[in-house]
């Protein structure tokens, strides 16, 4: 394969990607070309094609325009990688690189340098915007995924590989040039594949993970939900069935709550729930678990914690409640709250668990609310 005809792929591979992403966004019914990565495959795919017509074109379009297009493409790339791990103020430094890149490289062509320096020159400002995206990937490098990893060790030996042309095209201008140029080319063609797919695979992990924690987690407050909840309490319930392991379990509900949504409104009741969250949050330990059962109703698991410790950590709960007015847009309402609490047993279900600590709670309910309530001893227990 000759560097015409991997120039050649670099365009078609390119373009073919600019196609798919182009009805892709048609069927969402989506203006394309508005993501960054897309706008990157653009740059990329049109100074690809000016390359080609090397010979054909002027220099100033097929050289000049063509790699700063390509430099652009580039950057792009790097910032969607950037973007995608979530850091969005990438734009800060990689703009400020891509103005300097080109700069460089226009002074290179006007000033007429000879064609070796200032193709050394591209290579290492196209892989300096590589590794800028395999830093990307580094991040928080203990946590990420396998794919991550790979796609970070793969495309950092690719940029290697590039930025070790340009140089070598310099150093040791008697090795065969075109060999170089061959090598260098091939690099760009995986590294074109490498981030693509590698892009479009980060991409829906990133959606299953994000699917994933929706399912366990409670949008409105960033609590478990009631299945997140169950989830992490099942180990405890196990470890406390031991002797000196006790997991006790808090039962809260909001006091009236339905009122609060019927005078000011959802979005008030939503600001509520996550007020009440916070002040239970200063009232517990790192290693306690509050979590959403639904509506205004929350459960707390308390983690080696005997039955009158939880009954104290349950009143500073409902003390804190009590005494903090929730400030929102439309009003400042003092709220209460009652609370049911128990501690897992050795013959206990999830089921007969929750079931023990709504009683509890119903019974504080009964007994005129914002109060707590222990749960009867088993031996008073309906079976």
């Amino acid at each position: 394969m000759d560097i015409q005809t991997l120039v050649l792929a670099l365009a078609l591979g390119n373009l073919s990607l600019c196609a798919a992403l182009f009805f892709f966004e048609y069927e969402r019914r989506k203006p394309f070309g508005m993501s960054t990565w897309a706008v990157a495959k653009q740059c990329q795919a049109l100074a690809w094609c000016l390359l080609y017509f090397r010979g054909v074109l002027p220099d100033f379009l097929s050289i000049l325009l063509a790699n700063s297009l390509l430099f652009a493409g580039m950057a792009l790339d790097a910032g969607a990688l950037w973007q995608l791990a979530g850091r969005l103020r990438w734009r800060r430094i990689a703009l400020p690189a891509l103005g300097l890149a080109v700069a460089l490289f226009g002074v290179c062509y006007l000033s007429d340098v000879a064609p070796v320096l200032r193709s050394a020159a591209a290579a290492l400002i196209v892989a300096g915007f590589f590794l800028a995206g395999v830093a990307a990937l580094c991040l928080k490098w203990l946590e990420a995924t396998m794919l991550r990893r790979y796609l970070a060790v793969s495309m950092g030996l690719l940029s290697l590989l590039i930025a070790v042309r340009g140089l070598l095209s310099v150093l040791a201008p008697g090795l065969d040039g075109e060999w170089m140029q061959l090598a260098g080319f091939t690099a760009l063609y995986l590294m074109m594949l490498a981030n693509a797919f590698g892009y479009l695979l980060l991409s829906r992990e990133n959606l299953a993970l994000e699917l994933a924690r929706l399912e366990v987690q409670d949008t409105a407050t960033g609590v478990p939900n009631r299945r997140g909840f169950y989830q992490a309490l099942a180990p405890w319930m196990a470890l406390a069935r031991r002797p000196g392991l006790p997991t006790a379990l808090v039962v809260l509900k909001i006091d009236h709550f339905k009122r609060v949504n019927d005078s000011y409104g959802h979005p008030v009741g939503d600001a509520v729930l996550k007020t009440v969250v916070d002040i239970c949050r200063q009232q517990l330990r790192d290693s306690d678990l509050m979590g959403r059962l639904g509506g205004a109703e929350f459960a707390i698991q308390l983690p080696r914690t005997t039955l009158p410790d939880a009954l104290m950590v349950a009143e500073r709960i409902r003390a804190a409640v009590a005494s903090l007015p929730v400030k929102t847009e439309r009003a400042v309402l003092s709220l209460t709250a009652s609370l049911g609490v128990t501690t897992v047993r050795a013959e206990d279900s999830t089921v007969s668990l929750f079931k023990r600590a709504d009683q509890a709670l119903q019974a504080a309910k009964q007994a005129g609310r914002n109060r707590v309530m222990e749960a009867q001893p088993a031996s008073t227990l309906d079976v």
